[in-house]
Formats: C-alpha cells, structure tokens, sequence
C-alpha cells in the first residue's frame, strides 16, 4: 500500500503540473446546451456578434475541464488521492481568456496557504493557486481552491 501523503508533508511552495487536455467544439456546445445556454458558447454566428466573435466555452466549462484534469493527475498518484478529503470552495476564480474549440488547456497548481483545521484535528486546509493555461501559454483562469487533508494519524 501507499502511503498517503498527509497535510503535514504539503509544504507552502509546493507544485504540480496538470494536463494536457483538448477542447473540441461538440464538447463546448453540449456543455452550454445543457448549462450555460447563451448564444455565444452555442454558435459561431451569434458569438460573431459579441466580443468573443467565435465560439468560446463556458467559464464554468473550463472550470469543470480543470477538475476533470486535476483529478485525473491526482489519481495517478495515489499518494496524494489517499489523503485528499475533497474540497470546502473556492476563492478568487477568474475567466481571463476564452477557451475555444481546439485549445489544449494545461495547469499548474501551487499551495498558498496551509491551516490546521481547530475544529476538526484529522483534516487540514490546504489553499492553491491554479493556473489554467492555453497551448499558447496564455492563462485562460486562475482560481484558489481551498481542499482539506488528511492529517497523519496518531502513533498508538
């Protein structure tokens, strides 16, 4: 078995890299149709219209592409996946660029912040900062997701 890496072995400071994954347009227009339905991240022509002038995916697309990402480097490192307990929210999420159909999207997380948790002494708060890139290198979102931690069980 693995052992689980716990909040005490996160350290301020501390990064990983996510990705790559790719946007395809299907995958951008089912997502709004079913969540987000404005016309712009629905077609080509009423997004013409707008600033965005081509279709964009939702911000809450590319939010859920981060998640679909980030969990599936986590789970190729069952280390860290063992001690994860999920997450309590975000702070700061922003949508810089849009993400269109074709972009392939990457990140980086990088833990802030770490707080032992007073009210519940087996978990932990560990705050990141995320950056979601573009093939080009451009960041697209950046948020802070604020995730709890097993801490390391006491030696009995």
């Amino acid at each position: 078995m693995v052992e689980p890496v716990y909040f005490e072995d996160i350290a301020v400071g501390d990064s990983f890299a996510f990705g790559p994954l790719t946007v395809t347009r299907d995958e951008v227009i089912a997502f709004a149709a079913e969540f987000d339905p404005q016309p712009f991240h629905l077609s080509d022509e009423a997004a013409a219209a707008t600033h965005f002038g081509s279709l964009s995916a939702s911000g809450w697309h590319t939010t859920a592409l981060f998640m679909k990402m980030f969990v599936a480097e986590m789970q190729r490192e069952p280390a860290r996946q063992a001690a994860s307990l999920g997450a309590m929210g975000v702070d700061e999420l922003r949508w810089l660029r849009p993400v269109r159909p074709g972009d392939t999207l990457r990140g980086i997380s990088e833990v802030i912040d770490l707080k032992a948790s007073r009210s519940r002494p087996e978990m932990g708060i560990v705050k990141n900062r995320v950056t979601i890139f573009n093939q080009k290198d451009e960041a697209v979102m950046t948020m802070v997701p604020i995730a709890m931690w097993r801490t390391r069980p006491a030696q009995g």
